[in-house]
Protein backbone atom coordinates (compact mmCIF):
# COMPACT_ATOMS: atom_id res chain seq x y z
CA UNK A 1 0.00 0.00 0.00
CA UNK A 2 1.26 3.12 -0.60
CA UNK A 3 1.16 6.70 1.28
CA UNK A 4 1.60 10.49 0.95
CA UNK A 5 2.42 12.21 4.12
CA UNK A 6 2.56 16.14 4.04
CA UNK A 7 5.32 18.24 5.22
CA UNK A 8 3.95 20.63 8.79
CA UNK A 9 5.29 23.67 9.84
CA UNK A 10 4.41 23.99 13.78
CA UNK A 11 4.39 26.86 16.01
CA UNK A 12 3.51 29.29 13.09
CA UNK A 13 5.42 32.24 15.66
CA UNK A 14 3.36 32.36 18.69
CA UNK A 15 1.30 28.89 18.73
CA UNK A 16 4.35 27.07 20.70
CA UNK A 17 3.29 23.16 20.77
CA UNK A 18 -0.43 23.88 19.33
CA UNK A 19 -0.47 25.51 16.36
CA UNK A 20 0.73 23.85 12.96
CA UNK A 21 -0.36 23.78 8.93
CA UNK A 22 -0.21 20.85 6.46
CA UNK A 23 1.78 22.04 3.21
CA UNK A 24 2.30 21.28 -0.28
CA UNK A 25 5.09 19.21 -0.34
CA UNK A 26 5.06 14.98 0.16
CA UNK A 27 7.11 12.15 1.22
CA UNK A 28 5.82 8.84 0.20
CA UNK A 29 6.02 5.80 1.67
CA UNK A 30 4.90 2.25 0.40
CA UNK A 31 4.78 -0.48 3.15
CA UNK A 32 3.27 -3.98 3.43
CA UNK A 33 3.63 -7.16 5.68
CA UNK A 34 6.79 -9.63 5.42
CA UNK A 35 8.72 -12.37 6.87
CA UNK A 36 11.74 -9.92 7.53
CA UNK A 37 12.55 -6.17 7.91
CA UNK A 38 13.36 -4.50 4.63
CA UNK A 39 13.62 -0.48 4.49
CA UNK A 40 14.79 1.50 1.19
CA UNK A 41 15.05 4.90 0.41
CA UNK A 42 13.91 5.16 -3.13
CA UNK A 43 16.47 8.48 -3.76
CA UNK A 44 19.40 9.45 -2.14
CA UNK A 45 18.52 10.42 1.30
CA UNK A 46 19.93 8.11 3.88
CA UNK A 47 17.40 6.46 6.00
CA UNK A 48 17.95 3.94 8.91
CA UNK A 49 17.30 0.25 8.07
CA UNK A 50 16.93 -1.02 11.63
CA UNK A 51 14.37 -1.48 14.16
CA UNK A 52 14.98 2.36 14.95
CA UNK A 53 13.51 3.21 11.69
CA UNK A 54 10.40 5.33 12.89
CA UNK A 55 8.03 4.25 10.71
CA UNK A 56 8.73 0.81 11.77
CA UNK A 57 8.28 1.78 15.09
CA UNK A 58 5.17 3.63 14.38
CA UNK A 59 3.36 1.02 12.97
CA UNK A 60 4.49 -1.97 15.68
CA UNK A 61 2.88 0.36 17.93
CA UNK A 62 -0.20 0.49 16.18
CA UNK A 63 0.08 -2.91 16.01
CA UNK A 64 0.26 -3.53 20.07
CA UNK A 65 -2.38 -0.63 20.65
CA UNK A 66 -4.97 -2.88 18.23
CA UNK A 67 -4.02 -6.32 20.64
CA UNK A 68 -2.56 -8.14 17.24
CA UNK A 69 0.79 -10.01 16.82
CA UNK A 70 3.60 -7.98 15.27
CA UNK A 71 4.58 -9.06 11.89
CA UNK A 72 7.95 -10.68 11.81
CA UNK A 73 8.84 -7.85 9.49
CA UNK A 74 7.85 -4.84 6.61
CA UNK A 75 8.61 -3.69 3.49
CA UNK A 76 8.97 -0.11 3.64
CA UNK A 77 10.20 2.36 0.50
CA UNK A 78 10.27 5.64 1.06
CA UNK A 79 10.59 8.91 -0.53
CA UNK A 80 12.09 11.26 1.18
CA UNK A 81 10.77 14.38 -0.20
CA UNK A 82 10.47 16.52 3.13
CA UNK A 83 14.38 17.24 4.38
CA UNK A 84 15.26 15.82 7.47
CA UNK A 85 16.06 18.14 10.79
CA UNK A 86 15.11 21.24 8.70
CA UNK A 87 11.79 21.88 10.88
CA UNK A 88 9.45 20.83 8.05
CA UNK A 89 7.61 17.89 9.68
CA UNK A 90 9.92 15.30 8.88
CA UNK A 91 10.03 12.92 12.05
CA UNK A 92 5.91 13.57 12.14
CA UNK A 93 5.51 12.28 8.44
CA UNK A 94 6.89 9.36 9.33
CA UNK A 95 4.85 8.57 12.30
CA UNK A 96 2.02 9.53 10.44
CA UNK A 97 2.98 7.03 7.40
CA UNK A 98 3.38 4.23 10.26
CA UNK A 99 0.49 4.42 12.03
CA UNK A 100 -1.70 4.77 8.66
CA UNK A 101 0.11 2.66 6.86
CA UNK A 102 -0.61 -0.21 9.53
CA UNK A 103 -4.14 0.86 10.04
CA UNK A 104 -4.96 -0.37 6.87
CA UNK A 105 -2.85 -3.20 7.12
CA UNK A 106 -5.16 -3.91 9.94
CA UNK A 107 -8.38 -3.60 8.37
CA UNK A 108 -8.61 -0.06 9.89
CA UNK A 109 -9.64 -0.36 13.10
CA UNK A 110 -8.48 3.01 14.36
CA UNK A 111 -10.57 5.96 13.65
CA UNK A 112 -8.07 9.20 12.68
CA UNK A 113 -8.30 10.64 15.57
CA UNK A 114 -7.50 7.84 17.67
CA UNK A 115 -4.56 7.92 15.38
CA UNK A 116 -3.85 11.26 16.16
CA UNK A 117 -3.62 10.61 19.67
CA UNK A 118 -0.79 7.53 19.14
CA UNK A 119 0.86 9.51 17.26
CA UNK A 120 0.94 12.58 19.75
CA UNK A 121 2.25 9.82 22.11
CA UNK A 122 5.16 8.88 19.69
CA UNK A 123 6.50 12.58 19.00
CA UNK A 124 5.81 14.06 22.57
CA UNK A 125 3.86 16.74 21.23
CA UNK A 126 1.01 17.48 18.61
CA UNK A 127 2.02 20.72 16.97
CA UNK A 128 3.29 18.51 13.71
CA UNK A 129 1.81 15.38 14.13
CA UNK A 130 -1.73 16.53 14.16
CA UNK A 131 -1.69 18.24 11.06
CA UNK A 132 -0.19 15.80 8.91
CA UNK A 133 -2.91 13.20 10.19
CA UNK A 134 -5.69 15.69 9.73
CA UNK A 135 -4.67 18.45 7.23
CA UNK A 136 -5.13 22.07 7.02
CA UNK A 137 -4.49 24.62 10.06
CA UNK A 138 -5.02 22.75 13.51
CA UNK A 139 -4.75 23.51 17.03
CA UNK A 140 -4.73 21.46 19.43
CA UNK A 141 -4.48 20.70 23.37
CA UNK A 142 -3.29 17.19 24.83
CA UNK A 143 -5.32 16.47 27.91
CA UNK A 144 -4.86 13.11 29.89
CA UNK A 145 -2.96 11.60 27.12
CA UNK A 146 -5.32 12.83 24.58
CA UNK A 147 -5.57 15.67 21.77
CA UNK A 148 -8.51 17.66 21.47
CA UNK A 149 -7.65 19.56 18.44
CA UNK A 150 -9.78 21.94 15.82
CA UNK A 151 -9.15 21.59 12.02
CA UNK A 152 -9.25 25.31 10.29
CA UNK A 153 -9.88 26.10 6.66
CA UNK A 154 -7.07 28.48 5.71
CA UNK A 155 -8.10 31.41 3.60
CA UNK A 156 -7.07 30.75 0.17
CA UNK A 157 -5.24 34.27 -0.02
CA UNK A 158 -2.36 32.83 1.47
CA UNK A 159 0.75 30.92 0.43
CA UNK A 160 3.69 29.77 2.42
CA UNK A 161 7.18 30.61 1.50
CA UNK A 162 9.92 28.44 3.11
CA UNK A 163 13.56 29.53 3.19
CA UNK A 164 15.29 25.78 4.28
CA UNK A 165 19.02 25.90 4.85
CA UNK A 166 21.53 23.34 3.68
CA UNK A 167 22.13 22.88 7.34
CA UNK A 168 20.09 20.46 9.82
CA UNK A 169 19.12 21.68 13.28
CA UNK A 170 18.78 18.46 15.64
CA UNK A 171 14.94 19.15 17.64
CA UNK A 172 16.70 18.23 20.55
CA UNK A 173 19.17 21.10 20.46
CA UNK A 174 16.46 23.60 19.74
CA UNK A 175 14.64 22.46 22.76
CA UNK A 176 17.23 21.96 25.52
CA UNK A 177 18.30 25.78 24.91
CA UNK A 178 14.49 27.01 26.07
CA UNK A 179 14.03 28.65 29.79
CA UNK A 180 12.19 26.19 31.91
CA UNK A 181 10.11 28.94 32.94
CA UNK A 182 8.55 31.73 31.68
CA UNK A 183 6.95 35.21 32.83
CA UNK A 184 3.36 35.48 33.13
CA UNK A 185 3.27 38.80 31.16
CA UNK A 186 4.99 36.43 28.37
CA UNK A 187 2.46 33.54 28.79
CA UNK A 188 -0.17 36.34 28.07
CA UNK A 189 1.73 37.78 25.19
CA UNK A 190 1.71 34.41 23.33
CA UNK A 191 -1.53 33.40 24.16
CA UNK A 192 -3.68 36.46 22.74
CA UNK A 193 -1.12 36.18 19.89
CA UNK A 194 -2.17 32.55 18.93
CA UNK A 195 -5.36 32.85 19.03
CA UNK A 196 -5.01 36.02 16.85
CA UNK A 197 -2.90 33.74 14.77
CA UNK A 198 -5.73 31.12 14.46
CA UNK A 199 -8.26 33.35 13.94
CA UNK A 200 -6.58 35.60 10.91
CA UNK A 201 -5.24 33.12 8.52
CA UNK A 202 -8.80 31.21 8.69
CA UNK A 203 -10.83 34.78 8.65
CA UNK A 204 -8.12 36.16 6.10
CA UNK A 205 -7.22 39.25 8.21
CA UNK A 206 -3.89 40.43 6.62
CA UNK A 207 -3.38 42.98 9.23
CA UNK A 208 -3.53 41.25 11.96
CA UNK A 209 -0.35 38.98 10.94
CA UNK A 210 2.91 40.77 12.14
CA UNK A 211 1.37 41.28 15.66
CA UNK A 212 0.25 37.77 15.68
CA UNK A 213 3.44 36.10 14.49
CA UNK A 214 5.05 37.71 17.64
CA UNK A 215 6.69 35.30 20.31
CA UNK A 216 8.83 35.41 23.32
CA UNK A 217 8.72 31.78 24.23
CA UNK A 218 11.32 30.09 21.64
CA UNK A 219 11.96 32.35 18.26
CA UNK A 220 14.65 34.53 20.40
CA UNK A 221 16.77 31.42 22.09
CA UNK A 222 16.64 29.75 18.85
CA UNK A 223 17.63 32.38 16.14
CA UNK A 224 21.33 32.61 17.49
CA UNK A 225 21.04 28.72 16.35
CA UNK A 226 20.22 29.47 12.77
CA UNK A 227 23.04 31.46 11.01
CA UNK A 228 21.58 33.69 8.22
CA UNK A 229 17.88 33.55 10.17
CA UNK A 230 17.70 37.16 11.03
CA UNK A 231 19.04 38.23 7.83
CA UNK A 232 16.21 36.11 6.32
CA UNK A 233 13.58 37.69 8.36
CA UNK A 234 14.57 41.27 7.22
CA UNK A 235 14.55 39.95 3.77
CA UNK A 236 11.40 38.24 3.56
CA UNK A 237 9.10 41.54 5.19
CA UNK A 238 11.30 43.90 2.76
CA UNK A 239 9.26 42.16 -0.40
CA UNK A 240 6.11 41.97 1.55
CA UNK A 241 5.69 38.89 3.89
CA UNK A 242 2.95 39.16 6.11
CA UNK A 243 4.51 37.28 8.91
CA UNK A 244 7.49 35.53 8.96
CA UNK A 245 8.43 32.96 11.92
CA UNK A 246 11.07 29.99 12.30
CA UNK A 247 8.80 26.68 11.40
CA UNK A 248 8.85 24.24 14.00
CA UNK A 249 12.62 24.04 15.65
CA UNK A 250 14.27 25.18 12.76
CA UNK A 251 16.38 26.09 10.85
CA UNK A 252 13.69 26.62 8.19
CA UNK A 253 12.27 29.97 8.01
CA UNK A 254 8.90 30.63 7.08
CA UNK A 255 6.92 33.30 5.48
CA UNK A 256 3.13 33.59 4.64
CA UNK A 257 2.92 35.87 1.84
CA UNK A 258 -0.36 36.81 -0.47
CA UNK A 259 -1.14 34.23 -3.54
CA UNK A 260 -1.70 36.82 -5.82
CA UNK A 261 1.74 38.09 -5.98
CA UNK A 262 3.58 34.98 -5.11
CA UNK A 263 5.48 35.12 -8.49
CA UNK A 264 6.90 38.46 -8.01
CA UNK A 265 7.98 37.52 -4.46
CA UNK A 266 9.73 34.30 -5.63
CA UNK A 267 11.41 35.77 -8.56
CA UNK A 268 12.87 39.10 -6.31
CA UNK A 269 13.79 36.66 -3.44
CA UNK A 270 15.21 34.45 -5.35
CA UNK A 271 17.58 36.87 -6.96
CA UNK A 272 18.60 38.73 -3.50
CA UNK A 273 19.22 35.37 -2.09
CA UNK A 274 22.21 35.54 -4.06
CA UNK A 275 22.94 38.88 -3.77
CA UNK A 276 23.15 39.20 -0.39
CA UNK A 277 25.41 35.86 0.34
CA UNK A 278 22.65 33.68 1.53
CA UNK A 279 23.06 31.30 -1.44
CA UNK A 280 22.74 28.60 0.93
CA UNK A 281 18.94 29.32 1.81
CA UNK A 282 16.48 27.52 -0.89
CA UNK A 283 13.21 29.01 -1.08
CA UNK A 284 9.77 26.76 -2.15
CA UNK A 285 6.44 28.01 -2.59
CA UNK A 286 4.14 26.01 -1.36
CA UNK A 287 0.17 25.91 -0.55
CA UNK A 288 -2.02 24.30 2.65
CA UNK A 289 -2.49 20.60 2.36
CA UNK A 290 -6.52 19.97 3.18
CA UNK A 291 -5.96 16.47 3.45
CA UNK A 292 -3.53 15.02 5.81
CA UNK A 293 -2.03 11.95 5.28
CA UNK A 294 -3.79 9.42 2.47
CA UNK A 295 -3.51 6.70 0.62
CA UNK A 296 -3.20 6.73 -3.10
CA UNK A 297 -3.50 4.45 -5.59
CA UNK A 298 -0.31 2.95 -7.06
CA UNK A 299 -0.59 4.63 -10.42
CA UNK A 300 -1.49 7.97 -9.25
CA UNK A 301 1.21 10.55 -9.33
CA UNK A 302 1.80 12.65 -6.40
CA UNK A 303 1.69 15.93 -6.48
CA UNK A 304 5.65 16.73 -4.73
CA UNK A 305 7.01 19.69 -4.99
Amino acid sequence: MKFRIPATSANIGSGFDALGIALSMYNEVDIEESDRLEITSLDDVEVPVGKDNLIFVSACRLYEECGKPVPMGFKIAQSNVIPMTRGLGSSSACVAAGLLGANYLLGKPMSREELVNIACSIEGHPDNTTPALLGGLTAAAVEDGRVYAVTLHVADKFRFAAFIPDFELKTSVARGILPKTVSREDAVYNLSRSALMAGSLATGNVENLRVAVGDRLHQPYRMGLIPGAEDIFRLSYEFGSYATYISGAGPTVMSIISRRYEEEFESEISRELMERGLGNWRMVILDVDSRGAQRIKRQQRADIQ
